[in-house]
């Protein structure tokens, strides 16, 4: 009898092998390439639509878009506590991809029907201002579309990860390479929105230029549902907030109990740990030592079925731990949003400013400069992939090449490079308006190309090529596995503080930059008359300071231990410790 159960079990890994794998990705990136197209699609101009088509101020526009991106960026922690707790990655993504389609259906009337926006402006005029419920109509949209993407963006790219097990020796995908691929592909998706879809925004009309990905939505939603036999499905274990929560509490109560000796006297249970230790279990680690005592078994405690809010396994300890440990290194990546957002908003408006025809009837469209971050991304993960993880490996003995830590390090040193040269590039460009006599015409070509600010935009694609990708990799591997949708949240809630601080940012210089006869570092209708470059080196130096804040965390970050259940052809289970470097 035993043997027909093992020949059973046997037959139901193999048909549980038998799902996920490549063969799922085309349908799982065709939802978040259509997220994308229309996301980065709307954003890479937004900045256009609100000053020209809804006659906002500069600063006002730059504020609205970057607390768009915040705002977009924070709900992915809603969207990963359903996903964790209840709903399941699948349920959520379908979920949150129909709000998102309500959204931009929304958001393309809006830009279809005339009553929705203020008259254009007309010569010199004063431009009339969009009323409260136009604006009202605008706001609700992108409050549903980022709902929408809350849900989608921490779930999507954890459901690919989920589709190959590593712990399967068959499996010959790792999920360094997956994400690789993830950004690749999304990358390529980003380059198609900035280029086809701004040129019909600026030459078409927006209706289209927004029709067009709501349309693309549509056909990501049936694709996406259609392949629901295709995926490996991780059932939810609860709130994983919850049991951090209990962790917490169970030392707390413990508080004045004296420290065990030995970690072994700790309390396990497998049999508790089961549904969330699938991929391995979580090994006692020497931090944080005061939340040891939440699985310090006393005499009121119940071993067999224990109050998890007095008595914790070792597991569940230190899936608490690894959320602390990785705090800092989250926090690290802010400031190189920051700088990032600056693309979209002061970087665009010196495009507008600067010579953009390639030919006698053809200009590049200010919005689609990003395409050069993109394509530096592209190239560089390209590279990196094909590449530099060859060479570097001969070098560190690691498969992935370099830890996704130093991937990081990298990416902020070439971010400090990025606004550097934007500075002086911004120097060069007013230099020219001066000698033209165009300072004070703001409306007026300034005659230097705009290809001057290629090297500022490429080197912000290869600092993400480097940061945004070894980011991913860190909140996915660190993380505890019943958390990965809730790992994707974190680094999207670091994008989403750092459009914040990019707001606070602008605010502040905005309000302490201005002088008595209306100058500013960062006037609302002239930015010939302004100091640019200062602000992009304010934020040079806040960016030097957080490298020196990163390399000294990264220097202290432990790196997970996890007891790894490998399955072998005949499902039987070997036992190897694995860290977090080595995979």
């Amino acid at each position: 009898m035993n043997q027909g159960f093992e020949k059973m079990e046997q037959n139901g890994n193999l048909t549980r092998r038998k799902k996920g794998g490549l063969i799922t990705m085309p349908f799982i990136f065709a939802n978040d390439v259509c997220e994308k197209l229309a996301v980065v699609g709307f954003n890479a101009n937004m900045i256009s639509y609100l000053t020209t088509q809804l006659n906002m101020p500069l600063t006002k526009a730059a504020n609205t878009l970057t607390n768009f991106g915040g705002t977009a960026s924070l709900t992915p922690l809603l969207g990963a506590f359903i996903s964790d707790s209840f709903a399941g990655k699948f349920m959520t993504i379908t979920g949150a991809s129909i709000i998102y389609q309500i959204g931009m259906i929304s958001l393309t009337l809006s830009a279809i029907l005339p009553q929705f926006r203020p008259p254009p402006c007309k010569g010199e005029e004063v431009c009339q201002q969009a009323s409260s419920g136009q604006l009202a109509i605008l706001y609700v949209s992108l409050l549903l579309g980022a709902l929408g993407s809350g849900g989608i963006r921490p779930c999507v790219v954890a459901f690919g990860a989920d589709q190959f097990d590593e712990s399967d020796p068959k499996q010959t995908t790792k999920t360094w390479r997956y994400f690789n691929w993830y950004y690749f592909v999304m990358g390529s998706s980003i380059l198609v929105a900035v280029t086809v879809l701004v040129y019909i925004q600026d030459n078409v009309g927006w209706g289209w230029g927004l029709g067009i990905p709501t349309i693309a939505m549509f056909f990501s939603i049936i694709t996406f549902i259609g392949g629901y036999p295709l995926y490996r499905h991780l059932n939810p274990d609860g709130s994983p907030f919850t049991r951090l929560v209990k962790v917490g509490v169970a030392a707390f109560r413990k508080r004045k109990i004296p420290e065990v000796s030995n970690f072994e006297m700790l309390y396990q249970n497998d049999e508790l740990d089961a549904s969330i230790t699938l991929g391995g279990r979580l090994l006692h680690s020497h931090q944080f030592k005061f939340l040891d005592k939440a699985a310090i078994v006393t005499e009121e405690d119940n071993t067999k079925t224990p109050d998890l809010w007095r008595l914790s396994t070792v597991h569940r300890v230190e899936e608490l731990k690894s959320i602390i440990r990785m705090g800092p290194i989250w926090a690290s990546g802010i400031l190189l949003i920051t700088a990032y957002a600056q693309q979209s908003t002061f970087s665009l408006q010196q495009a507008k400013t600067m010579d953009r025809r390639l030919t006698k009837s053809f200009q590049i469209p200010a919005g689609s400069m990003s395409v050069f971050t993109i394509l530096t991304m592209l190239f560089t993960t390209a590279l990196y992939d094909r590449v530099l993880i060859r060479v570097a490996r001969r070098f560190t003995g690691l498969d992935r090449g370099i830890s996704f830590l130093h991937r990081m390090g990298i990416g902020f040193v070439i971010s400090i490079f990025a606004t550097l040269v934007a500075g002086f590039i911004e120097m060069k460009r007013k230099k020219i308006a001066m000698e033209h006599g165009l300072v004070e015409h703001s409306n007026k070509m300034i005659p230097i190309s705009v290809f001057w600010l290629v090297p500022q935009y490429s080197l912000h694609g290869m600092a993400e090529a480097f940061m945004s990708i070894g980011h991913l990799e860190f909140f996915y591997d660190q993380a505890p596995e019943s958390m990965t949708s809730t790992a994707m949240a974190f680094f999207w809630t670091a994008i989403s503080i750092g459009n914040y601080v990019s707001t606070l940012l602008v605010t502040l210089v905005h309000k302490f930059s201005a002088g008595p006869n209306g100058e500013n570092w960062l006037p609302d209708n002239n930015l010939n008359k302004g100091k640019l470059e200062y602000f992009y080196w304010l934020i040079t130096i806040l960016q030097v300071i957080n490298l020196i804040y990163y390399l000294f965390c990264a220097k202290l970050y432990t790196y997970k231990q996890i007891q790894v259940h490998h399955k072998g052809d005949n499902s039987s289970v070997d036992d190897n410790i694995e860290l977090g470097t080595t995979v």
